[in-house]
């Protein structure tokens, strides 16, 4: 009984010290919903439109394929996932890739049609989720992650899926074990 108390003791004091970590971390990263009129810790209203604006021309320089604007609005250590399991790019990669599609005045158009932003407490994280419209590939969406340093917002990880109907989702599924283009290894 004594050495089952020894092993139980130390994981009891583990996972509470485990859960106060988790619990402080979480506290500083308050997640603060898109209200308009959202009060960060040091009182300052957190302004989203900056976060918008970002988005708007960094889509915008996509389809008119302004490679710096584009590019330069990410962070410099920022991921990009796109649609296919190959699409997994750093800042560099994914201006590689650009270029040559960037290089007679246009890239890719997504249109977003619906924007839901969330900040941390502090307002230099925000978290974003994206409805956009493609003439190619339909409705997908789009998530974020962005970060503030100083007065600019710049996008720290980008990733784009497609949306499909659940009820289409085991033909979909199929489809793709056929292809071959993934590892169903679950």
């Amino acid at each position: 009984m004594n050495r089952t108390m020894n092993q139980i003791v130390p994981a009891l004091l583990t996972a509470a010290c485990i859960t106060a970590c988790i619990t402080a971390c979480i506290g500083g990263c308050e997640v603060i919903e898109d209200t308009g009129d959202a009060i960060g810790l040091t009182g300052g209203k957190i302004n989203h439109s900056d976060i918008d604006t970002l988005l708007d021309n960094w889509h915008h320089a996509a389809a008119v394929g302004d490679l710096d604007t584009y590019i330069h609005s990410m962070t410099e250590g920022s991921i990009f996932m796109g649609t296919d399991e190959s699409e997994r790019w750093t800042r560099d990669q994914l201006q590689a890739y650009a270029e040559k599609h960037f290089v007679d005045g246009s890239g890719w158009t997504y249109t977003p049609r619906d924007r839901f932003v969330s900040t941390n407490a502090y307002g230099d994280v925000a978290w974003v989720d994206e409805t956009l419209d493609n003439t190619k590939y339909g409705i997908l969406r789009g998530t974020a992650v962005l970060r503030k340093n100083g007065d600019d917002w710049r996008i720290a990880h980008y990733s784009l899926t497609f949306l499909i109907p659940n009820d289409a989702a085991g033909s979909i599924v199929d489809l793709i074990e056929s292809s071959g283009s993934t590892d169903s290894g679950g």
